[in-house]
């Protein structure tokens, strides 16, 4: 729920070189542009990668120094840098994983809490030991709670500002994971005389901060989760084609650049193919156009529905999943994903086959049309109502209701957007910072509700 897959284990790479990884290496220089003459060499962490290599008994990087920019610190270009160049690797043994924390204490968690908490956990002892901790000057150099804008950090009146999104329940939801993690801890910690003197000052807050960091800077490994010092000052960009690789060979973790830079050029790389949704709940930013943004959409079959029942058991029966209700039973109500649509695309990619096929079944109107679509998904591969329906009118129909739906929902971003207006462009508070956050994910989702509208109206024209 909380981790997101950002590495690929590879013992290999290969330079893209088809056209599009040319045009989106164009669009990645024009996106940064602009940021690269604000960028200056962090003093602050001058002596920081010394430290690392010293620790690593090996090289690090040669190629990278961290800047600091307006948005924060990133890795900048110390060399002229050329595809295929390795930026950076970082052996496992100065990693932060589960098993860096004090063995009886990890013992005593057991499965009892995920990664996430232990990490999080191990974050807070090290603070806890100060410049005594052998990771001071990495845990001392991570972002501070002001500085983060994960969505588990929003009040209530902030929150406001994305209910139209599915975000705003993952987060509600999200923030009661956190809050369970931590009461097993606590009371894990009344087991052990050892582990209660560790997390006796820990308060709420402080773990909801620590798993924020996790969350935010962490990799999957094969030592559950591992923070990786220097390479998680790198930011993101949903255009770089550059990502962390993982050797369990070499023991280590690398990245190789995909781009051409020049000296003082900041390094971006992309953390995962993630929407602003995403990106928003787990990293706290959102970016002004992210071509990975998608909205989920809920359809229901209403109550009153003389022939509920029978739908119900024909969708649950050919493979797709309805939602369940807060007691584990069946209701409804079935969600899906939306990405954008291309005009152009016959096939309607972006619109998924299965909330086709759901409104196919909503709109049936008849014992036998429901039967007839059952026989159909047993005669084919077993999913029911992917095939457009025979009875034209009942295809239109289906795209019709599934139009009216999104385009209900547009009216609904619209006005969302509009609350959120800024009378200024410039941003001097974390309210600003968060309402433009808001627009950005928003603005975004509604840009793949008018691409999927635009879509199914053509194709109930046509």
């Amino acid at each position: 729920m909380l981790i997101f897959h950002r590495i690929i284990y590879s013992n290999t790479w290969q330079s893209p070189c088809s056209l599009l990884s040319i045009i989106r290496r164009l669009r990645c220089q024009f996106s940064f542009s602009n940021c690269l003459s604000k960028c200056y060499i962090d003093e602050e962490c001058n002596d920081f990668l010394l430290w690392l290599e010293h620790k690593a008994g090996v090289e690090i990087s040669s190629l990278l120094s961290i800047g600091k920019f307006a948005n924060g610190r990133s890795l900048v270009a110390r060399h002229p840098i050329k595809p295929g160049d390795c930026l950076l690797r970082v052996p496992y043994n100065v990693q932060l994983a589960p098993d860096n924390l004090p063995r009886g204490i990890n013992a005593l968690l057991g499965d009892n809490v995920g990664n996430v908490a232990k990490v999080a956990l191990l974050i807070l002892y090290e603070q806890k030991l100060g410049k005594k901790s052998e990771w001071d000057p990495y845990i001392s150099r991570l972002p501070r709670p002001e500085d983060m804008h994960n969505t588990i950090f929003w009040d209530d009146n902030e929150l406001e500002m994305i209910q139209q999104s599915s975000l705003h329940q993952k987060t509600i939801m999200h923030k009661l994971f956190v809050e369970q993690e931590f009461s097993k801890i606590k009371e894990l910690g009344k087991a052990s005389f050892q582990f209660s003197g560790i997390i006796q000052d820990v308060t709420l807050e402080n773990f909801k901060y620590a798993c924020a960091l996790v969350t935010s800077r962490a990799w999957e490994s094969s030592r559950g989760v591992s923070m990786i010092p220097f390479a998680d000052f790198a930011n993101h960009s949903d255009l770089s084609d550059t990502t962390v690789l993982c050797s369990e060979k070499k023991q280590l973790s690398e990245v190789i650049a995909d781009y051409s830079y020049a000296p003082g050029d900041q390094v971006l790389i992309r953390y995962g193919n993630f929407s602003n949704a995403r990106l928003l709940l787990d990293f706290g930013f959102t970016l002004p156009c992210n071509m990975y943004d998608q909205v989920e959409v809920e359809l229901t079959i209403p109550h009153e529905d003389k022939l509920r029942q029978l739908k119900l058991k024909l969708l649950s029966k050919h493979q797709i999943p309805i939602l369940k209700d807060v007691n584990g039973f069946s209701s409804s109500e079935y969600s899906s994903a939306l990405k954008e649509v291309r005009f152009a695309d016959a096939q309607g990619r972006g619109i998924p086959q299965s909330i086709r096929a759901f409104a196919r079944v909503l709109c049936s109107n008849s014992p036998q049309e429901i039967n007839y679509l059952a026989m159909e998904a047993a005669e084919n591969d077993g999913r029911v109502a992917r095939r457009p329906l025979k009875d034209k009118s009942r295809e239109i129909q289906a795209h019709q209701f599934l139009l009216s739906k999104i385009t209900g929902l547009i009216d609904e971003y619209n006005a969302s957007i509009k609350s959120l207006e800024l009378p200024t462009l410039c941003l001097v508070g974390k309210l600003d910072m968060r309402r433009q956050m808001a627009q950005y994910l928003l603005t975004g989702e509604l840009r793949v509700l008018k691409s999927a509208a635009l879509w199914l109206e053509n194709y109930c024209k046509t």
